[in-house]
């Protein structure tokens, strides 16, 4: 498939950037008051129309080459094309006034004489660029369905074949469609702007991932045992696993379900007591907007799900009293409020009204601590069985047992893995009820589907190596599937990390470092300054700069996530200025810990400090290095300094007036994002210089891919330079090219 045919990166930049050029030039026009005409104003206009028209010929470029190769949207394509190109040379005619001294008595018609033809192209250029992106998003999911239908015909294949030679040879072909069925999925993953499809899409994309390699041992297991009946179930729950996910996949890009079903979503807990406490509050507002059995049965609802909890044999004694006492206490609560409520309705008094709140606060108090006591539960034993299982006995003690062809012990090791299983499986049905957000509630919903189902592929990968205990192949099976297990194991402890951030208050924040000053506290020298919060339109202006610093600080974890040491003090003091960077980036958006723009600048200092440190840790390094090294290791930990200290000069700086703090919150990310930056060079500098000094042997590890695709989870980036996730290509790649080999196993 041709290259061209995606709508890249900068294409689809272009297409925001005129949008909102677009409206701009509309707001612009549209103003009741006449535009100051200084010579500032004027060469402002005029670069604003230039821009759009350069962005709106990149765009049209790609929108053209996309309707050469797609000849049955060639024609819609095309048009709008046309569209959106004239419309970008009127608008560039009509704001060129920069060289204007009066623009009104000129003849030249200009933005200012002529404020229809403005509008007019403004919103023809909003129309056409939409539609081309419309166009392209179709082409894209056409792709991806065409994608999806070449492997879904190569696995078939693949299920057939009978010789090793056959094998390879389908294999390859194999390998290499998915591969770009991972390109597709991850772009389109990129672009997805639904964070829940998002998560579904990154659940999918893992199952692949991971099905991809357990497939090619699988079948190789099944070509050197044809008659073993453990390896051909073996195999053929990877086929049906990887059909399944491909189908979800489908079901995410086209919106759509198989027959026309709607999904059903289960409800949690977490989601079932935030809309009962939204519905009781809402009495305050009116005392008629919903019925008394509406009420009672949403909390039926929430109690029955509590059941869950009580009737688990995994949950504490103390748990399960709790949960309890507060579930008939909730009910309780709810008569009282029922009987005031009524009691208002008839008679709206002042003292009913008061009794109404209370009881409302009692209501939602009593809520709370049910949420509370859950979550414990949930966290607590989810804390406790990953600790235990940490050490993988039962894994390593069928490796072994099934080398040694003991069938009887891989039975008994089978037995207890089962249990395993189910206690795994238990905890993610737990821990979705407190998950708190919809993407987390899919991501355990994920991971019970990874135990539930790896589990028995264990087994039988087990039991096959038992029966041919010679067999390396089926000893490289068995360890595949071990490696899923345990690979599920160590997401799930940063799950549960997630889980309790949400829970926290964190919700979309990074984790932050406690070893760090947090915003907010040790700053009574800015007492005296009167915190300001910036409006909408100086939010929206500083956007563009925090997704900036967004990306880099997914890059700066991608960097840190490869050290194996992450105790390492460069590891650690570039994860908190991370961790602050984010802070900083959410505060752009509106949301975070920091409130005001006095939380920003002292997260700035605070920031610039940790950069000091670092620059201190290059120093230490410098010393370990070989000497031709140190000199570019030096010269960097000065550029850090020297940051730093402008940073921080700016974030102390008086500001006086809504201006002058909105332009030092600007200089503030724009230095923020600099330091980040320079961060993402100097930490893979670091590693290569560890690693070639033979100090850090193993420094580097790779990170898992759902991970990665995690952390970028909600970002919507318009920069070209963005790095695409792609589900394990390298090693899909790898073991593409080493299929020569297979023979010889």
């Amino acid at each position: 498939m041709s290259d061209g045919s995606k709508m890249d990166p900068l294409a689809k930049a272009d297409g925001g950037s005129i949008l909102e050029s677009g409206m701009v030039i509309t707001t612009l026009i549209n103003h009741k008051d006449k535009p100051k005409r200084s010579d500032k104003t004027l060469q402002a206009i005029q670069r604003v129309g230039q821009a759009v028209n350069l962005a709106v010929g990149r765009f049209v470029t790609v929108g053209e080459a996309i309707a050469n190769e797609n000849h049955e949207l060639k024609e819609e394509m095309s048009v709008a094309c046309i569209e959106a190109r004239r419309a970008g040379e009127t608008i560039a005619e009509l704001t060129d006034v920069a060289s204007l001294d009066h623009p009104e008595s000129d003849s030249h018609i200009t933005i200012f004489t002529d404020k229809t033809g403005v509008v007019k192209a403004a919103r023809l250029l909003l129309s056409s660029v939409t539609k081309v992106l419309v166009l392209a998003d179709r082409i894209v999911i056409k792709q991806i369905i065409t994608s999806r239908n070449k492997v879904l015909a190569t696995m078939e294949q693949l299920e057939k074949v009978s010789s090793f030679q056959e094998f390879v040879q389908i294999f390859s072909q194999f390998g290499n469609e998915m591969v770009e069925f991972a390109h597709l999925t991850g772009d389109r993953q990129n672009d997805l702007k639904d964070e829940k499809k998002k998560a579904r899409m990154a659940a999918s994309r893992a199952v692949l991932e991971k099905c991809t390699m357990m497939l090619l041992t699988a079948s190789k297991t099944c070509l050197r045992h044809p008659d073993c009946e453990s390896a051909r179930i073996n195999k053929d729950g990877v086929f049906h696993r990887m059909r399944l996910a491909l189908e979800q996949v489908i079901e995410i890009v086209t919106d759509s379900r198989p027959n026309g079903e709607s999904e059903m979503a289960p409800i949690s807990i977490y989601s079932g007591i935030k809309e009962f406490k939204n519905k009781v509050e809402g009495l305050r507002e009116n005392l008629y907007f919903l019925s008394k059995e509406n009420l009672s049965t949403m909390l039926e609802v929430i109690l029955e799900h509590t059941e869950d909890f009580t009737d688990s044999a995994y949950t504490s004694h103390e748990h399960r009293e709790h949960i309890l006492e507060l579930s008939k206490q909730a009910k309780m609560e709810l008569e009282q409020l029922v009987s005031v409520w009524m009691q208002a309705q008839n008679q709206k008094t002042k003292d009913l009204m008061e009794d109404l709140e209370v009881a409302i606060l009692k209501m939602c108090q009593c809520m709370n601590e049910l949420k509370r006591e859950v979550h414990s539960a949930a966290t607590s034993l989810a804390a406790d069985l990953l600790k235990y299982h940490t050490d993988h006995m039962v894994l390593k003690a069928l490796k072994i047992t099934g080398v040694e062809g003991n069938l009887e012990a891989v039975a008994e090791y089978t037995c207890k893995l089962s249990e395993q299983k189910e206690q795994l499986v238990e905890m993610c049905r737990l821990l979705r009820h407190v998950s708190g957000t919809e993407p987390l509630e899919i991501t355990c919903i994920h991971a019970e589907d990874t135990f539930q189902v790896t589990g028995p592929q264990i087994i039988s990968a087990a039991e096959t190596l038992a029966l041919h205990p010679s067999s390396k192949i089926a000893k490289e099976n068995l360890e595949v599937f071990c490696e899923a297990w345990e690979s599920q194991l160590s997401d799930m402890s940063l799950l549960l990390r997630e889980i309790n951030d949400v829970f926290e208050g964190r919700r979309g924040e990074k984790r932050v470092y406690l070893s760090l000053p947090r915003p907010g506290k040790h700053n009574a020298n800015l007492k005296a300054l009167k915190p300001v919060k910036l409006d909408s339109e100086e939010q929206a202006k500083i956007a563009k700069l925090g997704l900036e610093l967004h990306l880099l600080t997914s890059d700066v974890d991608s960097e840190t996530e490869k050290w194996e040491d992450q105790e390492n003090e460069i590891v650690q003091h570039g994860q908190g200025m991370s961790s602050m960077a984010y802070s900083m980036y959410l505060f752009t958006r509106g949301e975070g810990l920091l409130k005001t723009t006095q939380d920003l600048f002292h997260q700035a200092e605070i920031f610039a400090t940790e950069g000091t440190k670092l620059a201190s840790a290059l120093h230490a390094l410098s010393d370990q290095v070989r000497e031709d090294d140190k000199p570019l290791l030096l010269l960097e930990a000065e550029k850090l300094i020297s940051m730093c200290k402008q940073l921080q000069a700016t974030a102390k700086a008086s500001a006086q007036g809504k201006s002058a703090t909105f332009t030092k919150v600007d200089a503030c990310i724009l230095k923020t994002r600099n330091v980040m930056t320079l961060l993402c060079q100097l930490l893979p500098l670091c590693c290569k210089l560890l690693r070639k000094n033979k100090a850090g042997n193993g420094c580097l590890k790779p990170a898992p891919p759902w991970k990665e695709d995690r952390i970028r989870t909600g970002t919507n980036a318009r920069t070209p330079e963005r790095r695409v996730e792609t589900f394990g290509i390298k090693s899909l790649e790898n073991h593409v090219t080493n299929m020569t080999f297979l023979e010889s196993k």
